[in-house]
């Protein structure tokens, strides 16, 4: 699963259109990176980047424009409305796709280390990369802003966290860190201004104030009127999609209409949002109305719909989705072949694609003819008794194919980048002992890839179980052949773990990584017979 890091850095220069547009470059040129969105601000003097990439690109594309920075801004003249103390002011890390907020951590800290060393300028953490909960907030780290920064340096306390204690009057100081995702939402309020306002103090966190907080926690909030669509809007921020989700506020902005006999018409996303927030409301509203959905696209149609996103303008999911945004094609040569192709490939005079690749098909294939069977028992009317069984069990089975494919493919690949390591030069000493770790490394990649096939196949005995007891009878022949193919298809896989093993010196990782295979290539006998013994019975 590829792994998406948004960067959002704030430069201090919204007027002067070549060095918007020379940062803007070294972004949308450094490799891995895609440059989402560039507003500057001509009152502030300000312009915000929104960039992704996966950790080591963003860290470079944050690098590179902080370097066009260095030469092309000049703090001493600055002047704007928005708070600032450094040519790039603040520059956070937000985990996307399959990153965790510690990871993001680590990666601010990484571009803080690089960027204060490359350019010799202090740099600051905030936000979770903070380890002082005095200089956790941008608002303390920014606290008497560039022209206050000279006399704070001299401050022990204030010692930057990466780059000389020391005032650099070009280029000031910058904030980097790490923070949750923000969501900028707005639902809809057929009524006033001071009712969509009401509706936001007692909504936000922050409430009408200490004494009287709001219900919502990671929420910021205001009510106002949009005479372009003519209707009130309580508009927010949320901080924290995943502890105050959209379709929580949504639901909760409904409950207070209601209170106060106004109506509610849609909601809008103002900028990108990730995939996860709104497959998390396809969840809930799937959940509360006890849908049986499958396919992604279907859940973000569901998601759209209920929370009335298209209400004010098209909502596009391949532009607002950030995971759809920056959608590759899929690099999967293999699994992308004709079946004919496929096979004509395995069978060439080649090492690859060869056991391995086979294997992670051969329990695709398993798999997917178990989710087949669930899905032709699923809403026929006289299966509706096993409806339930089925709601239960066919989304493991679909979302494990999903899965899996990708696997043939990462199965050929991992061998040939231990090929590649195995061609290294070897004349010098140091040149044998990097080849020596390249193919340790490339081996133990060798391993991981069938070991994760096995892995995938291995959750989905239990579903394939429950289809063979209570799927269509007429399909037995079906889940007969998946069960055998997804057992053959671990066995495969774990031959080629096996096979790869043999060269590892890394004792403690043969013996774990070995232990847990047999056992996964035993539960595959096991479960195998089960599944045929349901079905004898039938």
């Amino acid at each position: 699963m590829r792994e998406i890091v948004e960067c959002v850095p704030n430069f201090s220069e919204g007027r002067n259109r070549e060095t918007i547009d020379a940062i803007a470059k070294a972004i949308r040129e450094t490799p891995g990176c895609t440059l989402l969105d560039v507003d500057p601000g001509r009152s502030t003097n300000r312009t915000v980047y929104t960039f992704v990439g996966d950790p080591d690109a963003v860290v470079q594309g944050a690098l590179d424009s902080a370097r066009v920075a260095r030469d092309r801004i000049d703090m001493q003249s600055h002047k704007g409305e928005h708070p600032r103390m450094g040519a790039m002011d603040v520059c956070p890390f937000i985990p996307v796709a399959n990153v965790s907020m510690d990871a993001c951590v680590e990666i601010s800290k990484t571009f803080g280390r690089l960027a204060a060393e490359t350019l010799g300028v202090p740099f600051f953490l905030y936000g979770a990369a903070s380890v002082d909960e005095y200089r956790r907030k941008l608002t303390q780290v920014r606290e008497g802003e560039y022209e206050g920064l000279a006399g704070r340096l001299k401050e022990p306390r204030w010692k930057p966290d990466f780059g000389p204690a020391e005032f650099v009057p070009k280029w000031g100081a910058t904030a980097t860190g790490a923070r949750s995702f923000l969501i900028a939402y707005n639902v809809n309020i057929l009524g006033t201004a001071n009712q969509a306002h009401r509706i936001a103090l007692n909504l936000r966190e922050s409430g009408r104030g200490p004494d009287a907080p709001g219900r919502l926690k990671a929420v910021k909030g205001m009510g106002w009127f949009v005479y372009e669509y003519n209707l009130a809007q309580v508009t927010v921020n949320l901080t924290d999609y995943e502890l105050t989700p959209m379709h929580l506020l949504f639901e909760e902005v409904k409950r207070e209409a209601a209170a106060l006999n106004v109506g509610v018409a849609g909601s809008e996303v103002v900028g990108l949002l990730p995939l996860a927030s709104i497959l998390m409301a396809a969840d809930h509203y799937m959940e509360k109305e006890n849908l049986f959905v499958l396919d992604q696209d279907q859940k973000v149609r569901l998601a759209v719909q209920r929370l009335g996103l298209n209400s004010v303008a098209p909502f596009d999911p391949k532009e607002k989705i950030i995971e759809y945004r920056v959608a590759e094609e899929r690099d999967e040569p293999l699994a992308g072949m004709s079946l004919r192709a496929f096979i004509e490939e395995v069978a060439s005079r080649s090492s690859a694609p060869g056991g391995g690749s086979v294997s992670a098909a051969l329990v695709a294939m398993g798999v997917g003819l178990g989710a087949m069977v669930g899905k032709l028992t699923y809403g026929v009317r006289k299966f509706a008794s096993a409806d339930a069984q089925m709601r239960k069990n066919i989304p493991p089975l679909h979302d494990a194919v999903a899965r899996l494919i990708p696997m043939i493919d990462a199965d050929t690949t991992a061998f040939n980048d231990f090929m590649e390591a195995l061609r290294l030069p070897r004349g010098t000493d140091a040149e044998r002992a990097e080849r020596a770790e390249r193919m340790q490394a490339g081996l133990k990649e060798a391993i991981d890839i069938p070991l994760a096939t096995m892995k995938l196949g291995d959750g989905a005995w239990d579903a394939l179980c429950e289809v063979a007891r209570y799927g269509n009878p007429a399909s037995r022949s079906d889940v007969e052949v998946g069960a055998m193919a997804l057992k053959t298809g671990i066995w495969g896989a774990f031959r080629n773990v096996m096979i790869n093993m043999a060269q590892i010196t890394d004792e403690a990782f043969k013996t774990r990584i070995t232990q847990e295979a047999e056992a996964i290539v035993s539960r595959a006998a096991k479960k195998c017979a089960d599944a045929l013994d349901i079905l004898k019975t039938r």
